[in-house]
């Protein structure tokens, strides 16, 4: 019965203990170093952010949002006599409508409309009041795509097979969460994408190994924990900014059937390559990740080059474009010759 009883009371005091060691430690992490993440998690980094300058017989679009604001965009007819699709544009954070070109050139020279737009506080388009944005998604740039789509379909010339997506880092991530609800979209290119919680976690643990040098400590502390902390954190943060930060990783998957192609700079310190592999292994098939060696954050364009003008035609050109129509050849009409006999 002694013996008994000691056991019980092993049994009912090791769970006790532990669970009372991670309230403590829980609430350990979050009185000290909750303020680090909510200050590092908004600030911004050091981009050297693209802009373009007007192009002419550019159509110059004002586009409204569900917000009762207005967006302002541009779309590009392609250069070819006949359109073989629509490409939707996604900006960089920070970037103007026109520097969609360099990305775009290749495009309209071989049938592609392009779209592009800027989201709200950004460019010339309305500033939301008491907004500041971040490199971060959030639900306002979300609602802005969803509002480019609808006026993509509300076009005289719309496309009624739909369109492509081609994204760079913010607008991409944004753009995916878009294209993810609406089958409309037929394809998606990106470019340095990124999302929130396969990026903000390996940064976290990065940032405690800098503020606490018990080692023993970090090494008790599981990934899946950095993540709760970060989400305490982005919950505080969204209610002071009054917006939400959706979650890519979870709307990734929606896109198959469709094809995704995502493009990463192999040297990029931002968002590095394990952290993009760690998202495409979310999405599913048909999917395909090129990572440009060498290549920093959304400068694989610039690294790449050739190649990378060449592998973003061919996917549009595979899973996007207009068969070229058969032309069946039109026979000569024949005369015979007739003959008397003699």
């Amino acid at each position: 019965m002694v013996w008994l009883i000691s056991g019980l009371s092993v049994l009912v005091s090791v769970p006790f203990s532990l669970g009372l060691f991670l309230f403590g430690l829980h609430y350990y992490l979050r009185w000290n170093y909750l303020e680090y993440i909510l200050r590092i998690f908004q600030e911004k980094p050091l981009f050297a952010i693209p802009r373009g300058k007007p192009v002419d017989g550019a159509e110059d679009v004002t586009l409204p949002t569900t917000n009762g604001l207005n967006l302002r965009g541009c779309y590009l007819k392609c250069r070819t006599p006949r359109r073989r699709g629509v490409v939707l544009f996604g900006l960089e954070y920070g970037s103007n409508r026109w520097s969609c070109l360099p990305y775009c050139k290749q495009l309209l020279d071989h049938g592609y409309d392009i779209f592009t737009f800027e989201p709200r506080n950004q460019g010339d388009s309305d500033k939301h009041p008491a907004y500041e944005p971040l490199q971060w998604i959030t639900s306002f740039e979300v609602d802005d795509y969803r509002s480019a789509l609808k006026y993509l379909k509300s076009r005289p010339d719309a496309d009624p097979r739909g369109i492509g997506f081609f994204g760079i880092s913010k607008g991409g991530g944004a753009g995916l969460i878009a294209a993810a609800e609406d089958p409309w979209v037929r394809c998606c290119v990106t470019d340095g994408v990124f999302a929130t919680y396969t990026t903000l976690v390996p940064y976290m643990r990065k940032w405690y190994a800098i503020y606490n040098n018990h080692y023993i400590l970090q090494g008790l502390i599981p990934m899946w924990y950095y993540g709760q902390i970060g989400m305490v954190a982005m919950k505080q943060i969204a209610r002071e900014r009054q917006c939400q930060f959706p979650h890519l990783e979870k709307y990734l998957p929606k896109l198959s059937p469709r094809p995704l192609l995502m493009i990463h700079g192999g040297g990029d310190t931002y968002i590095r390559p394990e952290m993009a592999q760690a998202l495409f292994d979310r999405a599913r098939e048909p999917k395909e990740l090129w990572l440009v060696e060498g290549a920093k954050h959304n400068q694989a364009l610039k690294v790449a080059n050739g190649e990378y003008e060449r592998r973003v035609l061919e996917f549009f050109n595979q899973h996007l474009a207009e068969p070229e129509p058969i032309v069946t050849p039109t026979l000569e009409p024949t005369t015979t010759a007739l003959v008397k006999a003699p």
